[in-house]
């Protein structure tokens, strides 16, 4: 891949989000215009899909957006990116985007931005167990890298949400994150005259739609990718790339099991498996089930992808393990015993790993470490 070209538009995108940014939408380290008392006084209920009595209807502009296309470089090691036809890249878009993901005025008291709980300082996610929201409330469940979030077929860990545009919108309305409504929300940043322009700009009319700050923030999300990394330098050819423990890592990887679910090159094969993690607790947390509604779904969870998986602890779709070595300890094993236990990981857990093959596990996952945009 030209890593170069990538790294210059990448500065393209970055210095586009800046003007805007400068123009009145605020980055995550700057305190936005105060907002409060414009809204309800409570907060919405979690919506995984607004009822259409709220959905502010998008213009049928938007599926005709305008602006200067922009091609992603895929970083080595990965496949074709997917975008979808009806929300094509384009550089004004993405910046667009990336000023809405940095600013907290998509939460209801000016708060909480996408990037309070997807840090690019943290490798797109948080290095907390679980995240807080507004007025202190605390979430039950760990926030998941942004990072290559652009190839699961499915989003959030229950997989609720189909695609990045879905997934956008779920924690503005969400009481214990954003704790805002859609309808309000939109009113809100409408009466940014920097916005107006913007969405002018990008979809041709400057009405500040739902749909179009999904189709915004998403576009912005599937420019942050990692590949390029000692493993994916290896595949193409450099013997030299991975150690002898990593070489033993990958090795194992492949045949203890591993691999049949944390599938290369995104090292997941986002299905839904019952680790066991958190299944001990009084009142486990459905998973998959709270979905689906059957009981077989029970307490599993979205595989997580393993790139950059040596920089996202704390693990497992609760943060209730705090490193890397103890996560794999875990998998390893098998997972942790219980009724509804996938059978892939009691196939993993029969080939009795040793404390050293864990050893090498761990090293061969650092190598999945590579290179990703930093803001």
């Amino acid at each position: 891949m030209n890593l170069r070209k990538w790294s210059v538009m990448l500065v393209m995108v970055a210095l586009a989000g800046l003007l805007l940014t400068q123009a009145g939408c605020p980055s995550a380290d700057q305190a936005p215009p105060s907002t409060s008392g414009t809204g309800p006084d409570s907060a919405a209920e979690p919506a995984d899909s607004v009822p259409a009595s709220e959905e502010q209807p998008a213009p049928a502009s938007d599926d005709k957006a305008a602006g200067t296309p922009f091609e992603v470089q895929v970083p080595l090691g990965l496949p074709p990116l997917p975008i979808p036809e009806d929300n094509p890249l384009t550089v004004e878009k993405i910046a667009l985007g990336r000023a809405l993901y940095f600013d907290t005025r998509l939460s209801k008291d000016n708060t909480i931005s996408c990037a309070t709980c997807h840090d690019p300082k943290m490798a797109w996610a948080e290095n907390k167990p679980t995240s807080d929201g507004i007025g202190g409330a605390v979430g039950a469940v760990n926030s998941p890298t942004v990072i290559n979030a652009a190839y699961a077929t499915s989003q959030f860990w229950d997989g609720r949400a189909a695609s990045l545009e879905e997934q956008a919108l779920g924690p503005i309305e969400n009481p214990i994150e954003m704790g805002h409504t859609l309808p309000v929300c939109c009113t809100e940043l409408s009466g940014v005259e920097d916005y107006q322009k913007a969405f002018e700009k990008v979809f041709g009319t400057p009405e500040v739609t739902s749909d179009r700050i999904a189709k915004a923030i998403a576009s912005f999300e599937r420019t942050i990718l990692s590949g390029n990394s000692p493993y994916d330098k290896f595949k193409a050819g450099d013997e030299s790339a991975l150690n002898d423990a990593q070489k033993r890592g990958m090795d194992l990887f492949d045949s203890s099991g591993c691999a049949d679910c944390h599938t290369p090159p995104l090292f997941s094969n986002y299905r839904f498996m019952n680790a066991g993690i958190g299944m001990n607790k009084e009142k486990p947390d459905e998973g998959r089930k709270a979905v689906t509604k059957k009981d077989s779904d029970l307490g599993k969870f979205r595989v997580p992808p393993l790139r950059e998986v040596a920089n996202t602890g704390p693990y497992f779709h609760d943060g209730s393990v705090e490193s890397l070595e103890e996560a794999v300890k875990i998998m390893a094993q098998g997972g942790i015993p219980n009724d509804n236990l996938s059978g892939m990981m009691k196939a993993v857990g029969e080939n009795k790993l040793t404390d050293e093959n864990i050893k090498d596990l761990v090293e061969f996952l650092k190598a999945l470490s590579g290179d990703y945009p930093k803001e």
